[in-house]
């Protein structure tokens, strides 16, 4: 073997295949230490999606609780998993579509994948910032990627070359909706930051990115019921749709529960004091191509069980109302529609395991279960 090796646990020619793509960015926690070089029930359609002819932001908390009232009446939804597959599997699309993508590197870290056609297009036009590398020094076992020029090599002189091309972009309406918020760009969560680009960029670079969710829910005479929000319709994502209490993305410089305290505050006017008391439960993975774009997400789950006199009060305008909402008719809720904001589901259904919601004597549990950490969680 030459002496430049390309050491994902494969060689770079065989993770670049779409059949191996498909199958180590799934599965695998990539690593490139040198570029030198189911059997699960049929899927039921939503009544949202089929009967019913409301739309995903046009619905009222009337058409919510509704919804929750009729299924949590019904028997035979009881050990139904199909609706919460689907929810799944709502966040984990294009799968088929790996091969569109060619790995972007930094430092010898594998940090994402850009579509090699559209977007990769675009960026060729800002040659002295990116490189685009065909088999590297590894001849035959390496493929194609991006990279950036060699001359930034330190991480604030690439963050400050990237958002110059993300400015141009963004004026073009290549990259719409910029936050002003930047993501950390690293290979895995506890690896150093190779540099910061604008939360809107990262999914055309299909970063790793991280977020904290929060279940804030109350328990009275033994029933647990959650805090639901309802997203402003000002918002430029998900306007109208259903969220949680607390959640948001976890930008650079701050920890998760650092970040977890900051948007009680923001999002529900929840003191310090509580939002300290939330309790870190694990973490939901997905992996979703959408065009272009290609979401890698790690969601780090919180609960917080709120006092019975608690009511949430928005500070930042990004919430329309909240609803306390008994916890089974949630559930019903989303499996039966398409109100909540997709990735919202995935948290909701690991608090319906762990909470008891949902039981290994309900067909598919398993399978559920595994496909809420479909991504790479690292």
């Amino acid at each position: 073997m030459a002496s430049g090796v390309c050491s994902l646990g494969l060689t770079l020619t065989s993770l670049l295949s779409s059949h191996a793509l498909a199958r180590h960015v799934v599965l695998a926690t990539l690593r490139w230490r040198s570029i030198s070089i189911s059997m699960s029930p049929p899927l039921r359609i939503s009544r949202a999606l089929s009967s019913a002819p409301i739309s995903s932001s046009s619905f009222t908390w009337d058409d919510v609780i509704e919804t929750g009232r009729a299924e949590y009446t019904t028997p035979q939804y009881s050990s139904d998993l199909t609706g919460f597959l689907q929810k799944v599997d709502r966040c984990n699309r294009g799968s088929e579509r790996l091969a569109e993508f060619i790995p972007f590197v930094i430092e010898e870290q594998l940090v994402g994948y850009i579509h090699k056609g559209f977007f990769t297009e675009h960026l060729r036009e800002f040659h002295d910032i990116f490189t685009f590398a065909q088999n590297g020094s590894c001849r035959d076992r390496v493929g194609d990627y991006v990279t950036l020029n060699p001359m930034f090599q330190k991480p604030e002189d690439r963050t400050r070359a990237v958002a110059d091309v993300i400015k141009i972009l963004a004026d073009k309406v290549i990259i719409p909706g910029i936050r002003n918020e930047l993501y950390p760009v690293k290979s895995s969560f506890n690896a150093p930051v190779l540099f910061s680009l604008e939360r809107a960029a990262a999914p055309y670079f299909g970063l790793k990115g991280y977020g904290v969710h929060m279940n804030g829910y109350v328990e009275r005479d033994g029933q647990k019921s959650l805090w639901i929000g309802k997203r402003s319709l000002a918002k430029s994502t998900y306007p109208g749709m259903l969220d949680h209490l607390v959640a948001g993305g976890l930008p650079h410089g701050i920890s998760c529960g650092e970040n977890v305290v900051k948007e009680c505050e923001e999002e529900a006017g929840i003191s310090k004091v509580i939002a300290d008391k939330a309790i870190a439960v694990g973490a939901v993975s997905y992996m979703d191509i959408d065009q272009y774009c290609f979401k890698r997400d790690v969601l780090f789950c919180y609960d917080l069980e709120l006092p019975e006199d608690f009511v949430p009060q928005n500070q930042d305008g990004e919430v329309e109302s909240f609803k306390l909402i008994p916890v089974a008719q949630v559930a019903n809720v989303i499996r039966e529609t398409s109100f909540f904001k997709a990735n919202c589901s995935l948290v909701i259904i690991d608090f319906l395991f762990r909470h008891g919601f949902i039981r290994p004597e309900q067909s598919g549990y398993l399978d559920l279960y595994r496909r809420l950490r479909n991504g790479d969680c690292s």
